[in-house]
């Protein structure tokens, strides 16, 4: 009976402790800085770092005779002290317009996987090619060359692009080491890039309708369709313009499978297969070229997807790509930036 007794009082003993100590952590809370009655207390842990928006950017300026020409990026740099790889996105516009500040589902996530991810303004038609291909070029060389101040490994730099954009980031990638395409500032700084990742792209512009009905290929055989005006220009004076067929060694020239030969660095290509702008076959003729060639190179088909539908904002494709570029090009190397904020918050 005894024995009894001093279990039963050693359990209420323990429950008693137990309910104090419970009691004593509850009210340890009202003696917190700004604790009001009724007040609910969190305690949060800091499982992510922080990303810096730097906006209006001028990475390059070209200088015509009567006026000079800004081009400006947007930058997404990981507030850490890390040496981290860099990526530069080119965004689509089918080479009218390159409105650099979308994409944002995709850009942050890299951002947020250790990327500084610079997305980059290019001169669109009527600027003719080589336009685009230099101000890409010249995009990379800025990094480089600011490597410091936004903690960027310079060995280390991928690029990025959709639609036009993928042209821009395929010729990026299939042109390094070709030295005519880099004019105007830092040209002490190399342009060539260690991954490129192409979505829905044009790979050759003399077959971008390739496979579609006889109606859309009449459009690419417009000399107003916006590839023929990129190469050959626009209608004036004594020139009536002309079809992107009408040269087709330079129409070639001007794409990236004019550019095979030569030692490419490691690629992604990503087509939809329900595209009805730019033909998937694009993609294929890019990925059999290389892969013949021995690059590495992946090819992703996406079953049902279209031209920049909402497919490509989906967490399958957004992971896939933040995936491959850390397999690809590494991630940030903890502690070897000389430059950089670890603290984080916005003082």
């Amino acid at each position: 009976m005894k024995t009894k007794q001093k279990i039963l009082l050693g359990t209420l003993f323990w429950g008693a402790t137990t309910v104090a100590s419970s009691l004593v952590q509850a009210d340890d809370k009202t003696s917190l800085p700004g604790y009001a009655e009724g007040a609910q207390v969190v305690r949060v842990e800091k499982t992510q770092g922080q990303i810096d928006e730097i906006s209006g950017v001028v990475f390059t300026q070209i200088k015509q005779v009567r006026a000079v020409t800004q081009l400006e990026m947007s930058l997404l740099v990981p507030r850490t002290k890390d040496l981290k790889p860099a990526i530069v996105y080119f965004p689509g516009g089918g080479f009218i317009s390159a409105d650099h500040e979308k994409f944002i589902d995709l850009r942050m996530p890299l951002a947020k996987a250790g990327f500084v991810v610079a997305a980059a303004q290019y001169r669109t038609v009527p600027n003719k090619y080589p336009a685009l291909v230099e101000d890409g070029k010249a995009a990379i060389r800025y990094l480089r060359k600011h490597a410091d101040e936004y903690g960027i490994d310079p060995a280390r730099i991928g690029v990025l692009g959709d639609s036009a954009g993928g042209y821009v980031s395929q010729m990026m990638g299939m042109t390094n080491g070709e030295k005519s395409f880099d004019k105007g500032q830092f040209l002490d700084k190399s342009s060539d890039v260690q991954a490129a990742v192409t979505m829905y792209g044009i790979s050759n512009l003399l077959e971008i309708g390739d496979g579609f009905p006889d109606d859309i290929a009449k459009v690419h055989q417009s000399p107003a369709v916006t590839e023929a005006l990129l190469v050959n220009g626009t209608a004036f004076g004594d020139f009536p313009g002309a079809s992107i067929g009408s040269d087709p060694e330079k129409a070639l020239q001007a794409s990236p499978m004019g550019h095979v030969e030569g030692s490419k660095p490691p690629f992604l290509i990503m087509h939809g297969s329900a595209d009805t702008l730019v033909s998937p076959l694009q993609s294929v003729q890019l990925f059999e070229a290389l892969k013949k060639k021995g690059d590495k190179v992946e090819y992703v088909l996406v079953e049902g997807a279209g031209h920049g539908d909402l497919t490509w904002y989906q967490p399958p494709i957004i992971d896939r790509v933040v995936e491959w570029f850390k397999a690809t090009l590494g991630g940030p190397i903890k502690g070897n930036s000389s430059t950089g904020n670890a603290s984080g918050g916005n003082l």
